[in-house]
């Protein structure tokens, strides 16, 4: 692969963020990105994405909003299973 277009950029991603591509599908991807603003932009998000979930997850839920979400859990449970009898 040496001409990259933006679906078939999309479709090596993951390798090419793990570094697990030859270096003329590195060259091609980066040759590409360097001038397609929208895959740059979308490089940029997927690289912080790991970020973002560890930052959006690494809050402590409220006692009584996790016992409250709990509940809720526990009652819809119920609820199906009462209409599966």
């Amino acid at each position: 692969m040496t001409a990259i277009v933006c679906m078939s950029g999309v479709e090596v991603l993951m390798e090419y963020m793990e570094g697990a591509v030859a270096p003329d599908v590195r060259a091609a991807i980066e040759a590409h990105v360097a001038g397609c603003a929208r895959c740059e932009a979308f490089i940029a998000s997927y690289r912080e994405t790991p970020r973002i979930v560890r930052e959006a997850t690494s809050v402590e839920m409220p006692a009584d909003l996790e016992a409250s979400l709990l509940a809720a859990i526990r009652a819809a449970r119920g609820s199906a299973r009462r209409r599966d009898e």
